[in-house]
């Protein structure tokens, strides 16, 4: 039988990608972000349910490391679901095995993805991921402090390391490009558009994050290891590791006055918890746990994952994003002995985000909720829940003055073409903060990132995820003067030179003079990737960076940008 063309598979797929599809929000990103997991699944317990099909030991086995590599970060660990449906014994045995092959197979237009028909998952793993969740899902073990401390590395001690730069590398305009696939990052100089190295770090890099002072750099990957990197050294290098469990996605550093480089924290997916860390070791101090209430209707939920994490201007105090239980906690780490938090409820569940342009108030995306909560970081409370498009993914946003309503921040959005401008500023146009000034469309869904810069008058957007590869291997660019005169398209993909592979365009990422912006062309490990340097100015094509070593590069994090949250 073949999955394309047997009449069953084509009338099932028909009948779920209609009216009875799946919604699945944020699972149009799952190849990018939500997708990968790193639970070991020799760690997690084999649970036998009746009801489901029969699957032998090694056959559940396999199921399992494809879940937790591939659909754990959209459906949760538990599968009790999160920005995916929830796929529960209870809800996918009475859906069907049929139908359940024809929604893995073929997907939803909602944002599940074709595992089947893209060629990602064989006939047999859609079938057998079909059988696999209708069992009882498998539960791996917690991560405490002993297990941190028994991964925990100082690779060359703080007293060994240099007082001054000992590298000539202008590390403003230094990038930190993920090589997702390849468990690597690729230092790449801004100025010359050469990699300097290339880096050994977890599996599938989420973040980069660069310390207060801009020294050390930071990178997480989904299997929640951290490597510091210290830019000082002759070679740029590790000087520190640690696991702070067995899937995270984000990690920073603390950035208050007096509390410069002090503190690192990461939020884990599993266990779900925080833990706090020396600034410079990267040895664990504190582990607090995020399971509790949601929000919404004040119900327990055993797996409210750490999303995102930034750092507070205007207390010493971490911000923490809660994903399920659309909880944002606001930890204080001036006596992590006595940690106090304050809790604000928004809504679920809690994304990503950053800055608005005055560094105060946090612009974090409550996606499956289509709100956008803004969290006023000096008197710890929120300001505001704003309606925006569908599923609203922004990264960190972009900042920008409109024409008409003064300083905005923008965010796309996964499940519409639109993007939505928010007034941001309270004092000087009070009739406009916290309320969508404008909506733009662009070329359609699918967008992970939105970017502009200070020096910059033009607003960019990825459509990673577009159905149509034309729009997927393109970005739409406004001019932030003539918002009403729509976008103009930079056909990125092309201008690759890349013949083959799926091309998928993702991430703008400035340089730190604001005149160049960077474009992942994302393609199979086994294939060509490249990056591509736009002239900011003429929006004309300045560089394709192609080198073996670039193995599917996805973020791109420039060091001044990131470490002064300019976006």
């Amino acid at each position: 039988m073949k999955l394309l063309k047997h009449p069953l598979w084509l009338a099932v797929a028909t009948f779920c990608l209609t009216a009875h599809a799946v919604p699945n929000p944020e699972n149009a990103a799952a190849a990018y972000q939500g997708e990968a997991s790193a639970i070991d699944p020799a760690l997690a317990k084999v649970v036998r349910s009746p009801g489901a099909p029969d699957l032998t030991e090694a056959e559940f086995n396999h199921a399992k490391e494809i879940y937790f590599q591939r659909c754990a970060g959209c459906h949760g660990v538990l599968r009790k679901g999160a920005t995916g449906k929830p796929l529960t014994p209870d809800i996918t045995q009475e859906k069907g095995l049929a139908y359940l092959q024809a929604l893995i197979g073929y997907g939803s237009p909602a944002g599940m993805p074709n595992w089947g028909s893209s060629g990602q998952f064989s006939e047999e793993e859609v079938t057998l991921m079909a059988k696999y969740v209708m069992h009882e899902p498998p539960t791996p073990p917690e991560w405490g402090m002993q297990q941190m401390r028994d991964s925990w590395k100082v690779l060359v001690k703080p007293e060994d390391r240099p007082t001054k730069q000992m590298n000539r590398l202008n590390l403003d305009n230094l990038f930190s490009v993920t090589l997702r696939d390849d468990g690597k990052i690729a230092l790449i100089d801004g100025d010359s558009h050469r990699i300097v190295k290339t880096i050994e770090t977890g599996y599938a890099v989420h973040i980069s994050r660069l310390s207060a002072s801009g020294r050390y750099l930071l990178v997480i990957g989904r299997d929640a290891r951290i490597d510091m990197i210290d830019l000082w050294m002759k070679e740029p290098a590790r000087v520190a590791e640690i696991k702070v469990g067995i899937e995270a996605r984000s990690v920073e550093t603390s950035k208050y006055h007096g509390y410069e480089d002090k503190y690192a924290i990461a939020g884990s997916y599993w266990p779900p918890q925080y833990t706090i860390m020396d600034g410079e070791t990267l040895e664990p101090l504190r582990i607090e746990s995020t399971r509790g209430m949601t929000v919404d209707n004040q119900e327990y939920h055993p797996e409210p994952r750490v999303a995102a994490i930034i750092a507070s201007h205007e207390h010493p105090e971490f911000i923490v994003n809660v994903k399920e239980t659309g909880k944002v906690m606001l930890v204080n780490y001036e006596d992590i002995d006595n940690l106090s938090t304050t809790t604000i409820g928004t809504a679920p569940f809690l994304h990503d985000g950053g800055w608005d342009v005055s560094h105060r108030y946090f612009m974090t995306a409550a996606n499956q909720s289509n709100k956008i909560a803004v969290i006023d970081s000096r008197q710890r409370k929120m300001a505001a829940l704003v309606e925006v498009g569908k599923i609203p993914h922004p990264g960190r946003g972009a900042n920008f003055r409109h024409p008409e309503f003064g300083p905005v921040w923008a965010t796309s959005h996964l499940g519409d073409a639109s993007i939505s401008l928010i007034g941001t500023d309270p004092d000087n146009h009070p009739e406009h903060a916290w309320k969508v000034v404008q909506t733009l469309q662009g070329q359609g869904g699918g967008s992970l990132f939105i970017k502009t810069h200070p020096k910059s008058t033009h607003l960019y957007l990825d459509t990673t995820f577009h159905p149509d590869p034309e729009v997927s291997q393109s970005v739409a660019v406004f001019d932030i003067n003539n918002l009403d005169n729509g976008y103009n398209v930079l056909p990125i993909g092309k201008w690759s030179g890349i013949k083959e592979g799926a091309k998928r365009v993702v991430q703008p990422e400035f340089n730190a003079a604001g005149d160049e912006v960077w474009f992942s062309v994302w393609n199979g490990q086994e294939e060509t990737s490249a990056i591509v340097v736009v002239d900011d100015k003429t929006l004309q094509l300045k560089k394709v960076i192609k080198d073996k070593r670039l193995i599917t590069p996805t973020g791109k994090f420039n060091v001044k940008n990131t470490q002064f949250d300019i976006y």
